[in-house]
């Protein structure tokens, strides 16, 4: 049988709950990556004027060999930390959408076992659907509505775990259907603790600042070395607007339920049809 602590468990989750989307939050990806634009082709714009105010000599060809090294070293720890905090962001991303598919999996297996027990369960099993709904409704809303937020998982789910686990087995069938209902509803709560945990996962501040000011060093040095005409200034704009393009995916990426990118809502559409049946 389940434990009194693995029921406690249990007793807080709730799929009701769903994850923070807000108006705000999808403006500061835009906004940061507008930041960044403006920071990396300022840098270019501003490397250009230094061209123009420094000494001849700063300008020969020793000084931008030697620029060139030292620019080269930056382009590289660039170049690794931006394919770093990609890679992270995506294994995130990724994680969080096994996430509901795995869940949403183990709420159709729930719900049938509630079936094969006996009509004594339709209570639990509306119940059960009515949470999975009204979890769906948040996450997905119609009419492009914001989604709801995360909150703190409670009670959502208790009552389904306090009827199954009152319900009085006629028989050793009856009985292990109760024990394999109540295993999954433990591992239910588990996994939302651990989406509401992963919430919070986002992109460390003072790695994108170090990162934006190497980027932003790195098109100076353009700018000091490269001539002032259309298609010098065309290529640099077009540069930057791509890395301010990659700090607008990582952090996309970094909130699954909201904004451009976002996790399917199909299994859990899916469990909702299933639910129930």
């Amino acid at each position: 049988m389940v434990s009194r602590r693995d029921a406690c468990i249990v007793a807080s989750y709730s799929l009701s709950t769903t994850i923070n989307r807000s108006p705000g939050l999808s403006m500061s990806s835009i906004a940061v990556s507008l930041i960044v634009f403006g920071f990396v082709f300022g840098g270019a714009l501003f490397g250009m004027f230094l061209r123009s105010v420094l000494p001849e000599h700063h300008l020969n060809n020793n000084s931008k060999d030697v620029v060139k090294l030292g620019m080269g070293l930056v382009a590289t720890m660039s170049a690794l930390v931006l394919s770093l905090l990609i890679s992270s962001a995506k294994s995130s991303f990724d994680a969080q959408g096994a996430e509901v598919t795995e869940a949403s999996a183990k709420v159709i297996l729930l719900d049938r076992a509630l079936a094969l027990y006996g009509p004594e369960t339709k209570e639990a099993r509306e119940l059960l659907r009515s949470s999975m709904t009204h979890t769906f409704e948040r996450l997905w809303p119609k009419n492009g509505a914001t989604p709801a937020g995360f909150e703190e998982p409670s009670g959502g789910m208790e009552s389904v775990y306090v009827k199954i686990q009152a319900m009085s087995p006629k028989d050793d069938k009856q009985r292990s259907i109760q024990t394999q209902a109540l295993i999954i509803l433990v591992a239910l709560g588990q996994m939302r603790w651990l989406m509401y945990e992963q919430q919070s996962t986002s992109i460390t501040m003072p790695l994108l600042i170090v990162l934006v000011s190497w980027v932003t060093t790195l098109f100076i040095s353009f700018g000091i070395f490269a001539p002032f005409n259309g298609t010098v200034v065309g290529s640099l704009l077009v540069t930057s607007l791509s890395v301010a393009a990659a700090i607008f995916l990582i952090l996309e990426l970094y909130r699954p339920y909201g904004g451009l990118i976002h996790i399917s809502s199909a299994p859990m559409r899916l469990a909702l049809e299933h639910l129930g049946q």
